[in-house]
């Protein structure tokens, strides 16, 4: 039996283990997910334990994911975006496939990636939205909005990254290849041109709250927000009511999560049964 798991700090309400183990019943793979909690200075230290004990692979959240990347081989987008959030051993677990695609060897560094990046444009993907050549608009200067902003960039879309706080935003855009970065207050020149919006931040979350104005929202925009409790924020409900295309978060965290299933088994995810079992735990 193969192990995958989490690492993270608190992880006790991941929703990725029933997630992940619909996958492997669905396809019939010998597996189970399971989480771990590291004290916040020792993510390093957790990869090479679960390599010495044999696990297939990791995902990583907070607050792990700049950490670990001194304990793993980044793939070029990881490296680009500054953050891991899926580690795959070299030996991959029975189905696994190393870093380069080729079956494991048994040895070496573990290979890191970034699937926020994927679980961004695999959203749009279901959602029959098209990148290449829109104007984008990303609200953070996060984690979530740099996977976010690296993603569409490379999918062929202009980006805005706009922040709380404008430097974020212009660092950020400046590690981006053609982005520009400003303030919120940039934001009711840029939405109303604009082909797609993610929030990037967790306004909506906690609060009914949204970081974009109503009326900046029209009819021709495509909105992910990556909150994903609850389903339907704040931001997504005037977005709908503005005929707008709406994608809940719950999407980027499906794709996020199938694209780690992917590079683990070497396998086609099963998506809708993977859906199915994270939107059972959202109800």
């Amino acid at each position: 039996m193969d192990v995958y798991g989490l690492i993270g700090n608190p992880v006790e309400h991941s929703l990725s283990p029933p997630m992940h183990e619909a996958g492997y019943e669905a396809l019939g793979i010998d597996a189970r997910y399971v989480t771990f909690e590291p004290a916040p200075d020792d993510a390093a230290r957790a990869v090479e334990g679960a390599a010495t004990l044999g696990v297939a692979g990791l995902n990583v959240t907070i607050p792990f994911k700049r950490d670990v990347l001194e304990a793993v081989d980044p793939d070029p987008l990881a490296e680009r975006i500054g953050a891991v959030n899926t580690v795959v051993f070299p030996d991959g677990g029975e189905g696994g496939i190393d870093g380069d695609g080729t079956d494991g060897d048994g040895g070496g560094t573990p290979r890191g990636y970034n699937t926020d990046a994927a679980g961004v444009t695999r959203s749009f993907e279901r959602h029959d939205v098209s990148l290449d050549g829109t104007d984008a608009v990303v609200v953070g200067a996060g984690g979530a909005g740099r996977a976010a902003a690296f993603a569409l960039a490379d999918a062929g879309a202009s980006v805005h990254v706009a922040n709380r706080t404008t430097e974020r935003a212009v660092e950020l855009a400046a590690d981006v290849p053609g982005a520009t970065g400003g303030g919120l207050d940039g934001l009711a020149e840029r939405v109303p041109a604009a082909d797609v919006l993610v929030n990037a931040t967790s306004v909506g979350m906690e609060e009914d709250a949204t970081p974009v104005p109503a009326d900046l929202l029209h009819a021709d925009l495509a909105v992910l927000d990556a909150v994903y409790t609850p389903t339907e924020t704040r931001l997504l409900r005037e977005a709908a009511a503005a005929g707008a295309t709406t994608i809940e978060g719950a999407w980027m965290l499906l794709f996020q999560g199938v694209e780690a299933f992917e590079r683990w088994t070497g396998e086609d995810a099963p998506v809708e049964e993977m859906n199915a079992a994270l939107r059972e735990r959202l109800e």
